[in-house]
């Protein structure tokens, strides 16, 4: 097991270093753009790609940093540059994730590279989970495929919603149900290769934050797709809902079973949590600078007691919430459970601090923070997410104290 330390190695630095360096010079200048533009930032994402961030093996070298914190240092850098230009980065990863995490080998090679394309014609991927009336509650998904035995097919009818680059990716990977019996243990993943017949774009939302990502529903109707395209293949998930049904009758294990889901968002959590603390430290570096220039009364601002508490208070949180983020992202990758639901604390502290501290910094910058002109109004809107998905905060805490009771994660 990896020894828990508060300071990065050299190699860490390095890449930290790297990504700074680029989320100030490329990612910052087309941010107000692109979030004007309310598009993908095409070009951002193939700068991302000509340098190697964007890109399956340089996520999955920080993934497997022993140390567990090569993703949330990442993510951090990222998101300090922008919220919605890093997320159209990242975005990818999400389905790429997916397929790595319940596809085969042969499903891996396959279709990761057509997630990301090459560096004169990247590519997106998309991640098909969250329904108008599944969100929160993923027992509730309605999502349907059919296995067609004689074509060996699945079909797929349904509406997913809030997909990220849902309906101009290349490929995307959906979550259906296949066994409605079974509840949250009867669903599936699924490949959607590129132009198959009955997947289109529904309504684009447009955010209060976040623009520069891309934010659709996917509509799909009677969606053919080969059965290799079943991540895993049929049959092993004929093993599992085997498995499943086999302990819904025995009336055993049920509790087991959801508490190693439930491990798994917790180890995804610390992600989010990473992300709102770059928008966080973006808005606190903003305001700190502006406070030590600004002068009202012959003085700069920050002489204020006023001021200087507010900037205390905001260092301060931003702080514990990246201790909470990495203590979470060493306890994951070191395999120590979470007993206190650590990923769900690490996530509800951090998007709670970055919504606080970026109106803190609208407060400072009076009313020049109120404007477009200055990039705090936006690192507020765009810190609005991080309280709503990967789970609301709401639910954070529900997790939290049903953990702390003892009790199952419905």
């Amino acid at each position: 097991m990896t020894e828990f330390a508060l300071d990065l190695n050299h190699e860490q630095k390095q890449v930290r270093d790297w990504l700074h360096g680029f989320a100030r010079d490329v990612i910052r200048p087309a941010a107000a753009e692109w979030d004007e533009r309310e598009e993908t930032p095409w070009p951002v994402i193939q700068e991302a790609a000509k340098v190697g961030i964007y890109s399956l093996d340089f996520y999955a070298q920080q993934y497997f940093d022993p140390t567990g914190l090569g993703i949330p240092m990442a993510m951090e850098e990222l998101f300090w540059g922008d919220a919605g230009i890093a997320l159209s980065i990242v975005g990818t990863g999400l389905a790429a994730i997916g397929v790595v995490a319940n596809g085969t080998e042969e499903q891996v090679g396959t279709w990761i590279p057509q997630m990301y394309g090459d560096v004169d014609d990247v590519k997106v991927a998309a991640f098909c989970s969250s329904e108008p009336d599944a969100g929160s509650d993923v027992g509730s998904m309605r999502t349907r495929a059919v296995y067609d035995q004689a074509k060996d097919e699945w079909v797929l009818n349904g509406t997913k919603t809030w997909a990220t680059n849902g309906g101009i990716a290349n490929v995307h990977v959906v979550v259906a149900v296949v066994d409605p019996e079974l509840g949250s243990k009867g669903h599936a993943s699924f490949i959607i290769p590129p132009n198959t017949p009955g997947l289109s774009q529904g309504q684009k939302f447009k955010k209060h934050g976040i623009r520069a990502s891309h934010t659709a529903e996917v509509v799909l109707e009677d969606v053919r797709v080969p059965g290799r395209c079943l991540l895993g293949g049929k049959e092993k998930l004929d093993e599992r809902l085997a498995r499943a049904r086999e302990r819904a009758r025995a009336g055993s294990g049920s509790e087991r079973v959801k508490n190693a889901a439930m491990a798994t968002f917790e180890a995804s959590r610390p992600a989010v949590g990473a992300m709102a603390v770059g928008t966080a430290r973006a808005a606190y570096d903003y305001a700190l600078d502006y406070a030590r220039n600004r002068e009202q009364f012959g003085r700069p601002i920050i002489d204020n007691q006023g001021i200087a508490f507010q900037l205390a208070d905001m260092r301060t949180q931003i702080d514990a919430a990246r201790l909470l983020v990495w203590r979470a992202s060493w306890m994951a990758v070191s395999g120590k459970p979470f007993t206190a639901a650590e990923g769900s604390m690490s996530k509800l502290f951090a998007s709670e601090v970055a919504k606080k501290v970026t109106a803190q910094a609208v407060q400072i910058l009076g009313g020049n923070g109120f404007t477009r002109e200055y990039p705090v109004e936006r690192m507020h809107r765009d810190s609005a997410i991080y309280t709503i998905f990967e789970g609301t905060s709401e639910i954070q805490r529900l997790v939290i104290a049903r953990t702390l009771a003892g009790m199952p994660i419905r």
